[in-house]
C-alpha cells in the first residue's frame, strides 16, 4: 500500500476506534483501520460490562444480535475485610425487561462483532499491523508509517486508537507519557463454571446476571476495587489498584488477584471453576487532569488513547464508543469544510464538551485525589462497620441498652470526630 491515500486512518480497533470508523464509513468516507491484534478485541481486557444506551447511538438495537454474555439486574457494592464481607445490593425486574440496562461482555467477541458492523458499512480493517510511527508534511499529520515494507499510508485525518498511554499521542505531541499515580493495573481472570451453577451460586435465572465491585481487602487497601461479573458460562474476576501505589508497596497485582480469589468470602463463588483466560493491562485513571489536548493539525485522539474513561460509574467503553462516535462527527464536519488544521479539527472538543463525556469527567475530577489521600476509607472504615455489624447481629446474653453502647463506642473510636467531620466535608466539596 505504498503512498495510498485515503480520507481517514483510524489506530486501533477497540470501542472507540471502531465507533470512529463505523460513523466515518457510513457517512461515505473512505476510512481504513489499523489493528495490531490478530482480530479486533486481541489486545483488550475490560470488566466486562456495557451499558445499552450509549451503545444504541451507535447500533440501534443491538442487543438483539451482538454476543452478550447476560443482561445484568444486580448491583453489589461491598466492603471487604481481612475475613466479613459487608455492603448493599440493588436488584430490579427493570433491569431484567427489554431493553436492559447493562449486559456482561467478553470483549473479544463483542469487539469483533463491533468491527464487523463497520466492516458492512465500508471500513477497511486490517489486522496484525503495527503502526510504528506518524507521517508528517508541512507540519501536518499526514499519515502513518508502518512495520511492513512499503506499509506508509496517508490520509486525510488520523484519529489515534491506540489504547491507555499511546505512544502514537506521544510523538503527535498531545500528551506525556502518563505518570504512575495517573494510570491503574489490572489483572482478570475468567473462571469457566456451567450456566447452572452460577445461576445457583449467584441467584438468577437463565440469562440474567450479577455485577460486584469489591473495595477494601480486595486491592488490600490500595486505591482501587476488585469486581466479579457472572458471564453466560464464565466469571469475569479481577482487581487492580494505581500503578504508583503498586509501585511505592511493592505489592504484585497478579498476587493481589490470588489473594482476593482466595478470601473465604469469595472462595466458594469461585469453587471447582476452571481458570480459561489471564490477562492484565494499564487503564488511564488520571481523569480530567490528566486529560491531554485532543487534536491536532491532522489528528484527533479518542477513547483510552486520550484517558476518557469514568471509574467511578464504570463506564470505559461507553466514553470510547461516544469520543469515537464524536471525533467521526467532527471530520465529517471538517472534510465538508475542507479544513483538517487543527482549528478545522477542534469541533471535536466542543462535541465532547456538549456530550456527557467531559461534564461527567469534569463533575468526578477530584474523586481519586480525595480517596488517595484517605486510606482509612479502604483499611480502618470496613474493619470498624463489620465490627459494628458484628456486634449487632450476636445474640448473647447482653441487654440490647449494653449492646447499643458497645455499638456506639466501635463507631465512636473508628470515626474520630475531627477526621469525619473533615471526611464529609470533604465529600460535599466534590459535588460542586
Amino acid at each position: 500500500m505504498q503512498d495510498e491515500r485515503v480520507d481517514v486512518i483510524v489506530v486501533g480497533a477497540g470501542p472507540a476506534g471502531t465507533a470512529a470508523a463505523l460513523t466515518l464509513a457510513r457517512a461515505g468516507l473512505e476510512v481504513v483501520v489499523i489493528e495490531r491484534g490478530a482480530y479486533p478485541g486481541a489486545k483488550n481486557v475490560m470488566g466486562g460490562i456495557l451499558y445499552r444506551q450509549p451503545t444504541e447511538e451507535l447500533v440501534p438495537e443491538f442487543w438483539r444480535e451482538a454476543p452478550l454474555e447476560r443482561a445484568i439486574i444486580e448491583q453489589r457494592y461491598m466492603l471487604l475485610t481481612e475475613d466479613s464481607l459487608l455492603g448493599v445490593t440493588y436488584r430490579t425486574q427493570e433491569f431484567a425487561k427489554e431493553p436492559y440496562n447493562s449486559f456482561s461482555v467478553m470483549r473479544g467477541e463483542f469487539d469483533q462483532w463491533f468491527a464487523s458492523k463497520a466492516e458492512e458499512a465500508g471500513a477497511f480493517i486490517i489486522t496484525q499491523m503495527v503502526v510504528e510511527d506518524l507521517i508528517w508534511e508541512d507540519g501536518k499529520i499526514d499519515g502513518v508509517r508502518t512495520g511492513e515494507e512499503e506499509g506508509d499510508l496517508r490520509a486525510d485525518v488520523v484519529v489515534l486508537a491506540d489504547g491507555a498511554n499511546s505512544l502514537l499521542a506521544q510523538k503527535a505531541g498531545l500528551h506525556r507519557e502518563w505518570k504512575p499515580n495517573e494510570q491503574a493495573l489490572v489483572a482478570k481472570e475468567l473462571i469457566r463454571l456451567s450456566e447452572e451453577e452460577i445461576e445457583r451460586r449467584f441467584n438468577v435465572p437463565s440469562g440474567q446476571g450479577v455485577a460486584m465491585e469489591i473495595f477494601g481487602q480486595s486491592t488490600k487497601g490500595l486505591l482501587g476495587y476488585g469486581f466479579i461479573y457472572t458471564n453466560k458460562d464464565t466469571i469475569s474476576i479481577g482487581t487492580g489498584a494505581l500503578l504508583s501505589d503498586l509501585i511505592e508497596t511493592g505489592r504484585n497485582v497478579s498476587d493481589m488477584l490470588n489473594d482476593f480469589k482466595a478470601h473465604p468470602c469469595i472462595a466458594p463463588m469461585l469453587e471447582g471453576g476452571e481458570l480459561v483466560e489471564y490477562s492484565a493491562h494499564l487503564i488511564p485513571e488520571g481523569g480530567w487532569h490528566a486529560m491531554p489536548r485532543l487534536f491536532t493539525d491532522g489528528a484527533l485522539v479518542v477513547g483510552d488513547a486520550a484517558g476518557l474513561l469514568n471509574p467511578i460509574n464504570r463506564e470505559g467503553s461507553n466514553f470510547a464508543m461516544i469520543s469515537g462516535k464524536l471525533a467521526a462527527e467532527a471530520i465529517i464536519e471538517a472534510k465538508a469544510a475542507g479544513d483538517f488544521s487543527a482549528v478545522g479539527l477542534s469541533r471535536y472538543q466542543e462535541l465532547l464538551e456538549e456530550s456527557f463525556v467531559l461534564q461527567d469527567l469534569y463533575t468526578i475530577r477530584n474523586v481519586t485525589p480525595f480517596a488517595h489521600a484517605r486510606p482509612w476509607l479502604l483499611n480502618e472504615v470496613p474493619e470498624v462497620l463489620s465490627r459494628a455489624m458484628r456486634e449487632y447481629l450476636t445474640v448473647d446474653d447482653d441487654p440490647k441498652r449494653v449492646k447499643q453502647g458497645k455499638i456506639l463506642r466501635i463507631l465512636r473510636d473508628g470515626f474520630p470526630v475531627g477526621r469525619t467531620l473533615g471526611d464529609a466535608v470533604g465529600a460535599l466539596r466534590l459535588l460542586r
